[in-house]
């Protein structure tokens, strides 16, 4: 799907008139020593913690953008979540099982795909997991290191 330029799956979810659960958006992790891409939908965030957990990782960390433009040779805002074509695993967060089909980037900051979750799952033979935390989860969890912080 063509649209206008934009630069987050928040912006396709609203140039598209989707809701945020169907947008999916795609990220670059350092699991101990290799990378990975980790789909969720628009709405949540990583919970580094589960993902750490799950995978029975000693550290999870985002990639910054130079490195992905360095290692994997792209612009920023343009990783697909087709991780066989950088060599890398994927996992697909739960909450994107939800729902039917989902968009998600096509390797530009223009263009979008449209697929079903269970053809990306079988087309990369990705790993399923509950690593996401809904952005209500995640402010209540940094109010809550706040107030303790100033004990």
């Amino acid at each position: 799907m063509k649209h206008k330029t934009v630069y987050t799956a928040f912006d396709l979810a609203n140039t598209l008139a989707e809701k945020l659960n169907k947008v999916a958006k795609t990220l670059v992790v350092k699991v101990d020593k290799d990378y990975r891409l980790v789909v969720l939908p628009a709405n949540v965030r990583l919970d580094t913690n589960k993902l750490k957990k799950i995978l029975k990782a000693k550290a999870v960390e985002m990639v910054p953008e130079k490195t992905l433009e360095k290692v994997f040779k792209i612009k920023n805002g343009t990783i697909t979540p087709f991780g066989s074509l950088h060599e890398v695993e994927v996992l697909i967060d739960k909450g994107l099982a939800k729902a039917k089909d989902i968009i998600v980037r096509a390797g530009s900051l223009t263009e979008a795909l449209r697929l079903q979750v269970k053809d990306l799952h079988k087309l990369e033979k990705a790993t399923l997991g509950d690593f996401s935390e809904t952005v209500k989860k995640a402010a209540a969890k940094v109010v809550k290191k706040t107030a303790k912080g100033k004990k």
